[in-house]
């Protein structure tokens, strides 16, 4: 489903903060991408989603690669950023219908799938209202509930329970499991350790740019006995 090849990012050219990574994700995974500030995380993300273009390397997104067809590989998947930006001076609709224009979802189709995120979010009833007046969990809902409008192929979020209470931190972790069941995949990063652990199919760790494991949670603990153990061990300056 996303396969990267040799990818690498280079800052005003000098500045490496994704260095020659390798990684490929499975149909049907939940796939967790660690590492601690500054290791290259949302910079690797933002090349996959088309965002930053790499120095060099491959990014394929259900075999198409994104440089040179970017329209149709991004039809292929939805992101949700680490902060919730949006365009606020419209409604919660406004901005639901606006992505179903984006991926053509059907008009008959929308109205349930709007329901089906936005009621469990506990945000349906304010969907009429202008966005500015939304608070960032409120916000950090919507856009995920438009991210999942479109029931794409390849769900990227990036530090997605940030600003979410825990009754939605959990819907949101039964949805990413319910999306993966039926043969979609989840791409996501996280500094919450102990929801990476208990939800991933497999993990990769970056740090300083480099892929420094990658493997599933039982293969990772092997190292150790605990993924937070082993994190901080990896990932330690020397």
């Amino acid at each position: 489903m996303l396969k990267l090849s040799n990818l690498t990012k280079v800052y005003d050219e000098k500045v490496l903060a994704v260095d020659d990574i390798d990684l490929r994700v499975e149909s049907g995974e939940i796939f967790g991408f660690i590492g601690p500030n500054g290791a290259g995380k949302t910079t690797t993300i933002k090349m996959i989603t088309g965002m930053l273009n790499p120095n060099s390397g491959k990014i394929e997104i259900d075999g198409i690669d994104i440089q040179h067809e970017p329209i149709e590989a991004k039809r292929k998947f939805t992101y949700v950023p680490d902060r919730p930006e949006i365009f606020d001076a419209i409604t919660g609709y406004d901005y639901l219908n606006f992505i179903g224009d984006i991926y053509k979802v059907p008009a008959a189709e929308r109205q349930p799938r709007f329901e089906k995120f936005t009621i469990p979010f506990e945000i349906n009833k304010d969907l009429g209202k202008p966005i500015n007046t939304f608070s960032h969990g409120m916000r950090q809902k919507l856009l995920i509930s438009g991210a999942l409008l479109p029931n794409p192929k390849l769900f990227i979020l990036d530090e997605p329970l940030t600003g979410l209470d825990p009754k939605s931190a959990r819907l949101l972790k039964d949805i990413m499991r319910e999306h993966c069941s039926n043969g979609g995949t989840v791409f996501f990063s996280s500094h919450v350790l102990e929801v990476v652990e208990n939800l991933c199919d497999r993990i990769a760790i970056i740090n300083k740019g480099r892929i420094i494991s990658i493997g599933t949670v039982g293969e990772i603990r092997a190292h150790g006995t605990s993924l937070e153990e082993i994190f901080l061990e990896m990932t330690r300056d020397e």
